[in-house]
């Protein structure tokens, strides 16, 4: 009779214990979070200058360039660059981690199978004699599920999901990374190349004074020390050349590898490029709330805190006994009798286990919630840091774009002054330092306007990288 009424008083238990909410917090972003903050996802504090303009960034903001060579070498470094193949390689990581969290939750079956022949042992059994050889077997197959009453393999799967958009966002971060560096390197590289112009240009104006010069202290009007300064000022225009050739070599060097290549296999079209691509037009920059949604770093620290959220109350959960249902049938015994009712097994159960004293578990409970706290400061971090970053890269690009326009009249009216001192020297109206000295003041002028220029390049591609575009596809959604 007990026997009748055992199984059904067993699964109604297990049917009870189901009914447990799972333990642990629900997951939420704190309300004293930064990002909840009613002073976080305002405009930025330059949106009112006309350098910007409060129209969304686009998913590809290397377009607006509208520079065929530069979107062609963001795509290959999109397909080709290394960091983005980790990265992806660890996103693939990342979710079989997950699936395999999920497998927990699911049925396991196994099949097991032991023919064997021999002989037991007739001293063992306290037989006088030996006993016969003969051949035995064992086979059967098991089912076994664990319960998740309260909760510990839910919460492991939504830390796995969690793990899994964090490595999503990392991904995304790195296309973003990869997209500016790109275009940074690119903007180098045709910088300097502008910047050796200049210098090269600088060096035949002098090179036309020193002529000039030798020429008129051949005729008597001029003397040997008007030669050595005018040489002097050769030599040093020329030493100014070498750094900038260098400068334009890693910066194509590092444009090969972002693009998968080896630091020598860029064409020879990209090293003549000398404008760096500039934008002409004012740059859409959304607003702050726009910044957090898009920003895959913040993504990232915020996916890592509901991860380890989860995970408190994946400690939790051993607070209380685990429970799994096994179901086992086979059949066992000698060769012969293979198939026969007698040899026929099986077994319905559930294998409860409990850790106690809890003293350990409530110590990995405390470690997880101090990790949640931590998960915490470095998300807050990361908001914080993504609005101090866009205002810095706002204010640097507006700063040096009126240091831009200043530099720009200078040079004009350096090199209006220039042709007049060379006008006045070479019908001797005025002296020769006069001269000397305006030329050396033009090419000050043109070489702090092209390194100004590079720098505006530069803070251009910095305030893209801040703003966080560039990991989307087409249709604004992400590429994974």
């Amino acid at each position: 009779m007990m026997k009748r009424y055992l199984l059904p008083a067993l699964l109604a238990f297990l049917v009870l214990l189901g009914g447990c909410a799972m333990v642990g917090p629900d997951y939420e972003v704190p309300q004293q979070a930064a990002a909840r903050r009613d002073d976080v996802g305002q405009d930025f504090a330059n949106a009112g200058n006309p350098a910007f303009t409060s129209a969304p960034l686009p998913p590809r903001w290397w377009h607006l360039y509208h520079d065929a060579t530069l979107d062609g070498l963001v795509e290959q470094a999109l397909q080709a660059n290394t960091d983005l193949r980790a990265a992806a390689a660890n996103l693939a990581r990342a979710r079989a981690l997950r699936e395999e969290a999920e497998a927990a939750g699911h049925p396991a079956a196994g099949v097991s199978a032991a023919p064997a022949y021999g002989r037991p042992s007739a001293a063992a059994k306290g037989l006088p004699g030996p006993l016969s050889s003969s051949g035995s077997y064992d086979a059967g197959i098991s089912v076994s599920y664990q319960l998740d009453l309260f909760g510990k393999i839910a919460r492991a799967v939504e830390a796995a999901g969690a793990d899994a958009d964090a490595a999503a966002a990392a991904y995304d971060l790195a296309r973003v990374t990869v997209a500016a560096d790109t275009a940074r390197a690119f903007a180098d590289a045709c910088s300097a190349r502008r910047q050796i112009a200049v210098a090269e240009k600088s060096l035949s104006l002098q090179g036309d004074v020193v002529r000039l010069t030798g020429e008129r202290t051949q005729a008597g009007r001029g003397t040997a020390l008007d030669v050595s300064r005018a040489r002097s000022q050769l030599e040093q225009l020329r030493a100014a050349v070498p750094p900038l050739q260098t400068q334009q070599r890693s910066a194509l060097y590092r444009l090969a590898v972002l693009t998968g290549r080896p630091p020598a296999a860029l064409p020879a079209s990209i090293a003549a490029c000398d404008a760096a691509p500039h934008l002409t037009t004012p740059i859409p920059v959304g607003d702050g709330a726009a910044l957090l949604r898009r920003r895959p770093d913040i993504r990232q620290a915020e996916r890592a805190l509901a991860g380890t959220v989860a995970r408190i109350g994946v400690a939790t959960a051993d607070l209380y006994p685990s429970i799994s249902l096994g179901l086992s049938a086979g059949s066992s015994g000698a060769l012969g009798q293979f198939g026969s009712a007698a040899t026929y097994r099986w077994s319905l159960g559930p294998l409860i286990s409990w850790s106690l004293p809890t003293r350990g578990v409530r110590s990995r409970i405390a470690q997880a919630r101090a990790g949640s706290d931590a998960a915490l400061a470095r998300f807050d971090a990361a908001v914080l840091n993504a609005l101090r970053e866009t205002e810095t890269a706002l204010t640097a690009y507006a700063q040096e774009l009126d240091r831009n326009a200043a530099l720009r009249q200078a040079r004009d009216q350096s090199e209006l002054a220039a042709q007049q001192a060379r006008t006045l020297y070479r019908y001797g109206r005025t002296e020769f330092l006069t001269t000397l000295d305006a030329d050396r003041t033009l090419a000050s002028s043109e070489s702090a306007l092209a390194a100004s220029d590079a720098q505006l390049a530069t803070n251009q591609i910095a305030l893209f990288l801040a703003l966080g575009g560039g990991w989307e596809g087409e249709d604004g959604a992400s590429a994974q």
